[in-house]
């Protein structure tokens, strides 16, 4: 199974958060670009967001994206120093490389773009 078809797989169909994420060893073991994506379904940002990132995520094969519900004692987010919704994590190898915080057009992701481009160290 190739990395572009199981990126299409870590989001839920019908795009919601997932209530059960990865954990941050699980995170910090994973290889290639992940898009950790921190917000919940009643967010109206997140909502906002939508479009643009899934969109953003559907045009780079080799991306996974995880759609993370986070708040109050979940440790993933506290652990990526999350404060608003939603905020995008890209990570290479583990390592975040970029982040994007509450996004409403494609333009504001262009620090994930530009990150994404970079050659690996």
């Amino acid at each position: 199974m190739g990395t572009a078809h199981q990126a299409s797989r870590l989001v839920h169909r019908d795009g919601r958060y997932q209530t059960q994420g990865p954990d941050l060893a699980a995170v910090g073991s994973m290889h290639g670009l992940v898009l950790l994506d921190f917000g919940t379904d009643w967010c109206g940002y997140c909502v906002t967001a939508r479009a643009a990132v899934d969109a953003w995520t559907g045009a780079r094969a080799g991306i996974a994206h995880h759609r993370i519900e986070d708040g109050r004692g979940r440790p993933l987010g506290r652990a990526y120093r999350v404060k608003l919704w939603p905020t995008l994590v890209l990570l290479r190898d583990g390592q975040e490389v970029a982040r994007a915080v509450r996004p409403r057009q494609p333009r504001d992701l262009c620090p994930l773009d530009d990150a994404a481009v970079q050659p690996a160290a």
